[in-house]
């Protein structure tokens, strides 16, 4: 096994065995599925996942009121800058929502784009924000509609051919001189989905985890030309070029993956490497 189960897991091991068995079984349909069958799977195999594993940690985890606003705060700094009463906020891969509730007080109208309506179920949403169902990879938004666009380990859940024709969409929903504000976890420090207890590579939802080398090529296919690499964590990022991150990623792919993952996994390599990208059309 990779990786120990913390102390913080309050799960069997058992339990965490059965959700990653469920998970991947899930998982490998939409790896296997045709892009025109994974425009209804990924609604299906969540829904389906937050169903039979009734202890997920998204549906079970109970923080408190002042521990998630601290949460809310510091993934607010990311963007604050961008905030503004006339724009429009888009949020893929909302979770539980309470960020972009957060953000709708803050802006003229937002957006929350999700594949699943198990995890909002229940949620009171404000009159100025619209909860919208993707197939995986299409923004139902109109074009050239939104301001500012944010994601937060959402990219590495989707099919690669899927995550390019979603930042295609998310491009074409910005306006000119919109940003794009993409967080997802970097495969140099994974796996990061349940199969890190068991796996050397992702192989549950975790579909494909990208390289801050990677998530760089893939935006610029799509037409941004403007981005910059963030490093940090709890609120506090500075802008890094990303000529040095691409040079810290190839010298840890030459290394051995098992002592290359150790280094990436401590400080500060892991704020450098903490994949956050922020892309302006």
């Amino acid at each position: 096994m990779p990786a120990k189960i913390p102390q913080s897991e309050s799960r069997s091991f058992e339990r965490i065995r059965e959700h990653y068995l469920i998970e991947k079984e899930l998982a490998n349909r939409l790896r296997r599925a045709t892009k025109a069958e994974r425009r209804h799977l990924y609604t299906i195999v969540y829904d389906e996942l937050f169903r039979r594993v009734h202890d997920h940690p998204q549906l079970t985890r109970k923080a408190s009121a002042e521990s998630r606003a601290a949460e809310v705060g510091a993934r607010l700094k990311l963007f604050r800058r961008y905030l503004r009463p006339d724009i429009t906020y888009l949020e893929v891969g909302p979770g539980d929502c309470s960020l972009v509730v957060s953000v709708a007080q803050q802006v003229r109208k937002a957006y929350a784009v999700d594949v699943s309506k198990e995890i909002a179920a229940g949620i009171s949403l404000p009159d100025n924000l619209e909860y919208v169902i993707s197939d995986g990879s299409n923004i139902p938004v109109t074009a050239g509609a939104i301001d500012l666009a944010y994601s937060d380990q959402l990219l590495e859940h989707l099919h690669p051919d899927d995550a390019l024709a979603q930042l295609e969409n998310i491009y074409r929903v910005l306006t000119p001189g919109g940003v794009y504000v993409c967080l997802t976890p970097n495969r140099l420090t994974g796996p990061h989905d349940i199969s890190r207890y068991f796996d050397e590579v992702a192989t549950g939802f975790h579909l494909h985890e990208y390289t801050v080398s990677e998530l760089a090529e893939l935006f610029r296919s799509v037409g941004f030309r403007k981005f910059q690499a963030l490093a940090g964590g709890g609120g506090f990022h500075a802008s890094l070029p990303l000529v040095l991150v691409r040079m810290i990623e190839r010298f840890l792919m030459m290394l051995p993956r098992s002592f290359g993952r150790t280094l990436a996994r401590g400080l500060p390599l892991r704020l450098i490497l903490g994949a956050k990208v922020v892309a302006e059309k």
